[in-house]
């Protein structure tokens, strides 16, 4: 079993610039959701939407090209990809001589996969696409759409997730509501090293009291967690402690070492978002 203290996360790396992948250190989901109470079947749908800025590799007459790259990770797969090594793996192509495009893709794809999900007895498929340079200026900034909770003056007190913030008006009618902060900030469970975002919390239900949902993600300020992890936590305890109809919660993370992790959790079936980012990323 990986463990995160093996990965090379906070050590001294070399950047190997021919195409690698046993660079990719997968690390099993079950070690993040067990210390929140998710044993077996999980209780949500969605993914991880990684975007990778710094794509690169070789033609077959060794001029080199570049791409964005975005990786659609579900999350029924057995792991999560640690983000330093799937930066060096990435790394790996910048010497690597590929035929076109689509070749730098389908191997992307197989490697990702097969990383994603081993352990799990049966085959799956990371989502892979390739932005060539003449579609970048398709791509957009945009804020997540929703009521800005940090326009509220709140005491902030808790430095590590206390659930017990969070309210609903469960005597009262439910309402549909979209909140957005971009005051969430964890750290990395290896280095220490911050981890910057915003969220969108969607849901149907009874009201969730917004002063407390605030604090409660404020709380987070310290705690050490990777970001799959934080978003699952956040999505289980607003369901434990404000019984939403509907929930969903989309955090958008600032991008390190040239890439972004996105993670979505759903409690039903939804069309991903649109891959634009934030103007913080």
């Amino acid at each position: 079993m990986n463990l995160p203290e093996h990965s090379p996360l906070g050590r001294a790396s070399l950047y190997p610039d021919r195409y690698d992948p046993t660079l990719l250190f997968p690390i099993a989901r079950a070690q993040g959701r067990g210390a929140i109470g998710i044993e077996g079947a999980i209780p949500f749908f969605g993914a991880d939407l990684w975007t990778a800025y710094e794509v690169s590799w070789l033609d077959p007459h060794g001029k080199p090209h570049v791409a964005i790259a975005r990786f659609t990770i579900a999350c029924e797969t057995p792991n999560l990809i640690e983000s330093k090594s799937l930066k060096l793996y990435l790394n790996s192509y910048n010497g690597t001589r590929l035929a076109s495009m689509d070749a730098v893709l389908e191997r992307i794809r197989a490697d990702l996969s097969e990383a994603a999900w081993r352990g799990a007895g049966h085959a799956g498929t990371v989502g892979v696409q390739l932005l060539a340079p003449e579609q970048f200026g398709q791509e957009r900034i945009a804020e997540m759409d929703g009521l800005l909770l940090d326009r509220l003056q709140v005491e902030c007190t808790h430095e590590q997730p206390a659930p017990e913030l969070l309210t609903a008006a469960l005597d009262e009618a439910p309402v549909e509501e979209t909140l957005t902060s971009h005051l969430l900030k964890s750290n990395c469970p290896v280095t220490g090293q911050p981890d910057w975002g915003s969220i969108q919390i969607r849901y149907s239900g009874p009201q969730i009291e917004q002063a407390g949902l605030l604090r409660y993600l404020v709380s987070f300020r310290n705690h050490q967690g990777f970001h799959e992890q934080c978003v699952e936590r956040i999505f289980m305890d607003l369901s434990a402690r404000c019984h939403p109809i509907k929930l969903m919660v989309h955090a958008r993370y600032t991008r390190r070492g040239g890439i972004d992790i996105n993670p979505l959790r759903t409690s039903h079936p939804m069309p991903l978002p649109h891959g634009s980012r934030t103007a913080r990323q």
